[in-house]
């Protein structure tokens, strides 16, 4: 019987090893340094703006669950019959209008949609573990989260892009 062959191949020689040199483990990233950079600035800008529209919707959800009230622009006032401008009112007490509290429960959702959107393309470019997506996903869950996640994945990803400036793409 004969044993079968390796069939790997190396892209380059390994170099002699040296008494007591140890090699450095290159990085390997899922893209291009610039890629990463462009995704962190995108995961940066979402991270800020879902952050400030969650303590929107914690403001709005303490309105409506805790006092009743909307955030209504114009509108007619059911009770009295008058025109409303801007404001708080009771809710199902202003007809017409623009309910601006539905406003932010709607943005907030989609723009958390575009948060995890970016957080995926940063976590696939950095190829991290699953456990840090899931991390930096709940930063648009928890409020104040999003701005500690950012600062300290905004960190990382500079230190890792810095101290491995030519490691080579997955691909």
């Amino acid at each position: 019987m004969t044993e079968p062959k390796n069939t790997e191949s190396s892209t380059a020689p390994e170099a002699p090893a040296q008494p007591g040199a140890k090699a450095a483990p290159k990085r390997r990233f899922g893209g291009t340094p610039a890629q990463i950079l462009s995704a962190l600035k995108f995961y940066k800008y979402l991270a800020y703006a879902t952050g400030v529209m969650l303590l929107l919707l914690v403001v709005e959800l303490i309105f409506r669950y805790g006092f009743g009230s909307v955030l209504v622009a114009g509108g007619t006032d059911t009770v009295t019959g008058a025109a409303h401008g801007f404001g708080l009112a009771p809710i199902h007490s202003v007809t017409g209008g623009v309910n601006l509290s539905t406003m932010v429960l709607i943005i907030h959702g989609w723009m958390y949609v575009v948060y995890l959107i970016s957080d995926f393309r940063l976590w696939t470019l950095m190829r991290w573990p699953f456990s840090r997506l899931v991390l930096i996903a709940l930063g648009g869950v928890v409020p104040f989260l999003s701005f500690f996640v950012e600062a300290k994945v905004h960190k990382e990803v500079l230190a890792e892009v810095a101290a491995n400036p030519k490691a080579g793409k997955r691909y």
